[in-house]
């Protein structure tokens, strides 16, 4: 089987497993994704396949929408067996997408390759700027959590586990992970895009806090 039907293959079979998701994890933010890697790799020297694959792949296994798996690449693993793809190939994919997620303020990140750096990079500017804003609270509602409890204040968690149990309102989402990624974004073509979209993000928050506190009947 050629790479190219690999990709077509696996795009049509994460669509059939995403398209009804309400989380903000959807069929449309995998391809949103898929297609923010592909143009970042028009500037970096990457293996296209290995990037489309775990674009493709990447939320698969998250811990998010799989509360008994830890994020181990288990059905992408048996997805790329299925598709006979190079062993090789396959362990770089599974890499990927089992250091991809951000896992808190304080715990380091282990992507190593260019080719998980730009999927990294494509996935965290998918959850900044509008649509990260949208995606924040679909996920949100998907969890049952608050929209902002003035009470509970923001967390800079410092290992996995920590951010893992947290059930923090949505408004403390920015300030625990999205305001944090414009400076940890790999690829200078990531790192300028989300100078825009972190602007945006931090003018919806001046917003909804002048409106939250009705401040904006002042003047």
């Amino acid at each position: 089987m050629t790479n190219e039907k690999i990709i077509q293959k696996t795009a049509e079979y994460v669509r059939r497993e995403f398209e009804t998701d309400s989380s903000g994890h959807d069929w449309w933010h995998i391809h949103r994704v898929w297609k923010n890697a592909l143009s970042i790799c028009q500037h970096e020297n990457a293996d296209v396949f290995t990037v489309e694959l775990a674009a493709l792949l990447h939320d698969l296994d998250d811990w998010k929408l799989n509360p008994s798996n830890d994020g181990t690449p288990l059905r992408a693993t048996a997805w790329l067996r299925q598709m006979e793809v190079d062993p090789a190939v396959s362990a770089h994919v599974c890499e990927i997408i089992a250091h991809l997620s951000f896992k808190g303020a304080g715990v380091k990140n282990k992507i190593s390759t260019i080719e998980g750096q730009i999927v990294q990079d494509a996935d965290r500017l998918d959850a900044i700027g509008a649509v990260g804003i949208a995606r924040a609270f679909a996920y949100g509602g998907h969890a049952g959590r608050a929209i902002y409890d003035p009470n509970q204040p923001p967390q800079l968690h410092a290992s996995f586990e920590q951010y893992k149990s947290s059930q923090s309102a949505t408004i403390n989402h920015f300030y625990e992970k999205l305001l944090l990624l414009k400076e940890r974004m790999n690829t200078l073509t990531a790192k300028r895009i989300a100078e825009q979209r972190h602007a945006y993000m931090e003018k919806f928050l001046d917003q909804f806090l002048l409106e939250w506190n009705g401040k904006d009947f002042d003047g």
